[in-house]
C-alpha cells in the first residue's frame, strides 16, 4: 500500500508540477523575503488545499464557454499536445503569486502579461480578440475564483466561513488587478454579479466542446492514475451550473452528483493529500 501511495504521489506531482516541480517548489517556499499574503490567510488555505485539483478542472470547463477566451486557447495554446505542461505552468503561477516572494510574484505577473500581449486573433465574425483585453481577463479571473471557492466549500479541509470568503475574493482580486483586470470583484456578492453579467456572452462553441472532450477523454495518464482522475472530472462537472451542461454536452445527474460523486470526490482529494504526505516532493504539490 505504501508503494502504491508513493507511486500515485509521484505521478500526480510530475503531471501537475512538471518534471522540475520540486526545484520550483523549493524556490517558491524556501526563498526568504516578504510575501503578498500571510501563510494562514484565506487565499493560502484555498490555494494550498487538494480541492484545487477539482476547482482547477471546473475553472477550465467554465472558461471554455466564452467564445473569445476559447478561441485564444484553441489558436495559441498547446492543450492538445501539452495539456499537462500547460497545467504545470498555470499551477506554478498560482503557487508563486500566492506563496512566493514579492519579487518572484511580480516577475511571474510580468511574464504572463507579456504572453497575453502576444495572444491576439480574429473571431469567425471578423471581430478581434486579445488575451490582454481587461474584459476577457475579467471573465477568466471570475471563473477561476468562483471555481476555487466552490470546490473548497465542498472538498476542502477547512472551508472558509463568514468574512473569510470576502477576504479570499479580495486577495484574489489583488493578483487579478496586477494582471490587468479592471475593478475585479472584492466580495462574494460582487463575484456573483460579475458572473451573471457575463452570462449573455457565453455559449458552447465547437471549439469549447472539443476542448472539454479532450480534457475528459484524453488525460494522458498512467493506468494507476486514470480512475482517480475520472473521479476528479466527475466531481468538477458536478459543481458546474446546470445551465452549462447542455452547451458543453456534460451530463446532468443531480442525485448522483450530490451523493455518490461527492463521496468519491472526497475520497479522491483525501487520497491526494495522503499521497502527498510521505516525502518532501509530494508534500509541496499541495501548493504547486
Amino acid at each position: 500500500m505504501r508503494a502504491v501511495r508513493e507511486r500515485l504521489g509521484q505521478q500526480l506531482f510530475l503531471r501537475v508540477a512538471g518534471p522540475d516541480g520540486a526545484a520550483h517548489a523549493q524556490r517558491i517556499h524556501g526563498t526568504p523575503g516578504p510575501r503578498w499574503f500571510e501563510p494562514d490567510s484565506p487565499i493560502a488555505r484555498v490555494h494550498g488545499d487538494a480541492a484545487m485539483f477539482i476547482g482547477g478542472i471546473r475553472a477550465v470547463l467554465l472558461q471554455t464557454l466564452h467564445p473569445a477566451a476559447m478561441r485564444g486557447v484553441a489558436e495559441h495554446s498547446g492543450y492538445r499536445g501539452d495539456m499537462w505542461g500547460r497545467l504545470a505552468r498555470t499551477s506554478r503561477f498560482i503557487a508563486v503569486t500566492t506563496f512566493g516572494t514579492v519579487e518572484d510574484a511580480e516577475q511571474s505577473v510580468a511574464i504572463v502579461r507579456a504572453i497575453h500581449d502576444r495572444v491576439t486573433g480574429t473571431m469567425p465574425d471578423g471581430s478581434t480578440y486579445s488575451a490582454s483585453d481587461p474584459h476577457l481577463l475579467g471573465w477568466v479571473h471570475a471563473a477561476e475564483v468562483d471555481s476555487f471557492l466552490r470546490a473548497h466549500d465542498v472538498y476542502g479541509v477547512e472551508p472558509l466561513v463568514g468574512a473569510e470568503r470576502d477576504t479570499y475574493v479580495a486577495q484574489s482580486a489583488e493578483i487579478a488587478a496586477r494582471l490587468g483586470v479592471v475593478d475585479p470583484p472584492t466580495t462574494e456578492a460582487e463575484l456573483a454579479e460579475v458572473l451573471a453579467a457575463y452570462r449573455p456572452e457565453l455559449r458552447g462553441t465547437p471549439e469549447a466542446r472539443e476542448a472539454v472532450a479532450y480534457l475528459v477523454l484524453h488525460p494522458d495518464l498512467p493506468l494507476l492514475a486514470r480512475a482517480p482522475y475520472g473521479v476528479l472530472i466527475a466531481a468538477a462537472v458536478g459543481l458546474m451550473p446546470r445551465w452549462t451542461r447542455r452547451p458543453l454536452r456534460l451530463p446532468w445527474l443531480p442525485v448522483s452528483e450530490r451523493t455518490v460523486v461527492r463521496v468519491l470526490g472526497g475520497l479522491a482529494t483525501g487520497t491526494i493529500r495522503w499521497a502527498m504526505t510521505p516525502g518532501r516532493d509530494e508534500r509541496v504539490l499541495r501548493k504547486a
